[in-house]
């Protein structure tokens, strides 16, 4: 079965959709709790929750602190995602995603595994997509003789300044910590560029 070339688009109106409903009811804490990233729920703690640890790196994709979390997060999906998914394939888009999720939720978890903060928005999965998006379309600026190391360093420079833009949205939301998870923005947005040649090889595997 061919997934639709609009997947992109179509996580962005889900997450946008549930953010929506979950705000209306004014359950934000509640449902950052319930299905959010806590470091140490992986860890084994026993927390309350409406689903079980290991799925809550793909659930904790789904809530967002604030307005201005949600839709910079969607924004740059649909800008980098739509592009991505043109290049490498529908599949491919919701491979990067998936794994982007759990990239960044054990990138995390290793970083503070006992912490109780819930670790909440889809930064991480959109990283990873930043991340093959970067490898694959960014601009190349001569910084040393290897054009793939070019290519690489170029993308590790873009991934500091998502990871800054991220932490100036976490400042303008007066979050507390909820949004700030500067190693699942890593986490991602590598596992994103260790994915896009494979990814790319297999698009094209029979061209």
């Amino acid at each position: 079965m061919r997934l639709p070339r609009t997947v992109t688009v179509g996580i962005a109106v889900v997450t946008g959709a549930l953010w929506l409903l979950v705000e209306l009811m004014g359950a934000t804490n509640q449902t950052a709790v319930a299905i959010g990233l806590i470091p140490a729920r992986l860890s084994g703690l026993d927390i309350p929750s409406l689903v079980p640890a290991w799925l809550t790196p793909l659930t904790s994709t789904l809530v967002h602190g604030s307005f201005l979390h949600l839709l910079f997060n969607m924004l740059m999906l649909v800008w980098c995602g739509s592009a991505v998914e043109r290049g490498l394939g529908s599949k491919s888009l919701v491979i990067l995603y998936l794994v982007g999720a759990y990239a960044a939720a054990v990138a995390q978890w290793l970083s503070a595994p006992g912490s109780m903060t819930p670790v909440i928005g889809a930064s991480g999965a959109v990283s990873a997509v930043i991340g093959a998006f970067a490898l694959s379309f960014g601009q190349t600026r001569q910084i040393v003789p290897s054009a793939r190391l070019n290519r690489w360093l170029n993308a590790l420079w873009l991934m500091a300044a998502w990871v800054a833009m991220q932490i100036m949205i976490a400042w303008a939301a007066g979050s507390q910590g909820v949004l700030l998870a500067t190693p699942a923005h890593v986490g991602g947005f590598l596992a994103g560029m260790l994915l896009q040649r494979p990814l790319l090889l297999w698009r094209y595997r029979d061209a």
